[in-house]
């Protein structure tokens, strides 16, 4: 047996950002890996060492018996806390020893996802800390997510910009389109009978619309909506900053363009966050 093909594009996605990460991180200096990034407290070597860290879990790895210290202001909740573990413990490693370890985990949990013979909607537990149970399926497209907006953090921290229009880039928007509709009607309060506009340009190019209903209830669909209630044009970096906490909209300058229900606009932009 072999990888279902639904899970194929997922696994070749998250090799390939995977193996971006480690051409970024591979030549760096020492100094380098201390760069600080838009994750809150974290730098090049700690978001390196979520990525090895959470994989390594992914591959049924122990997780390290570790002590935070008090004074990590960005730790603030069990969540955070239980995800700083595995950043804290690495950050007396040396650089040559990050990149052995990360090349390490790209190889065994690469052979790990090449062997999956599992059906996709298998349900399995998420590692991190819960005892939620998700397919086997989004449980991937998650990980594809989540190594790709590393990638990202990296690449700014860095100012290497690349692969904002890669496989792992296409499978990332399309999870974060998933959140819209629940941005739209419920955080942001749009009435019913709504419609609200994304133009979204650069190297990945989308337009969507979020329609409310007449009891509240939004889908999203790819059809231009005439006399938008909203409009929000902006290009795709941005939103995926802004989509993943990396930045506030007050912060994006003329980088996002507004039209429409003003009072509206800036309380889905507010509500914009779905991850951080």
């Amino acid at each position: 047996m072999t990888v279902h093909p639904s899970l194929q594009p997922a696994v070749d996605a998250w090799t390939h950002s995977a193996e971006a990460i480690l051409e970024l991180v591979r030549p760096l200096a020492e100094s380098d890996w201390n760069r600080a990034t838009e994750c809150p407290g974290w730098s090049v070597r700690d978001v390196v060492s979520h990525v090895i860290g959470v994989e390594s879990e992914m591959l049924g790895e122990p997780r390290p018996i570790h002590s935070l210290p008090r004074d990590l202001y960005h730790v603030t909740d069990e969540f955070t806390r239980y995800m700083e573990v595995q950043v804290d413990v690495r950050r007396c490693h040396t650089a040559l020893e990050m990149s052995s370890e990360l090349d390490l985990m790209i190889i065994r949990r690469g052979r790990q996802l090449r062997n999956e013979t599992r059906s996709p909607q298998t349900l399995i537990r998420w590692p991190l800390g819960t005892s939620t149970e998700t397919t086997l399926e989004r449980t991937l497209r998650y990980r594809v997510f989540d190594v790709w907006t590393h990638e990202q953090d990296l690449r700014r921290a860095l100012g290497l910009p690349g692969n904002l229009d890669s496989p792992a880039a296409v499978i990332s928007r399309d999870f974060l389109l998933e959140a819209l509709p629940k941005v739209v009607a419920r955080d942001a309060g749009a009435p019913p009978g709504s419609a609200v506009v994304f133009d979204v340009h650069g190297p990945l190019e989308f337009l969507r619309t979020v329609r409310v209903g007449e009891r509240g209830q939004a889908r999203i669909d790819s059809h231009v909506s005439l006399g938008p209630t909203v409009t929000l044009a902006l290009d795709w970096e941005m939103y995926a900053r802004l989509a993943c906490g990396r930045v506030r909209a007050e912060r994006a300058g003329d980088r996002i363009k507004r039209e429409g229900e003003p009072g509206l606009a800036e309380a889905i932009l507010r509500e914009f966050a779905v991850t951080s």
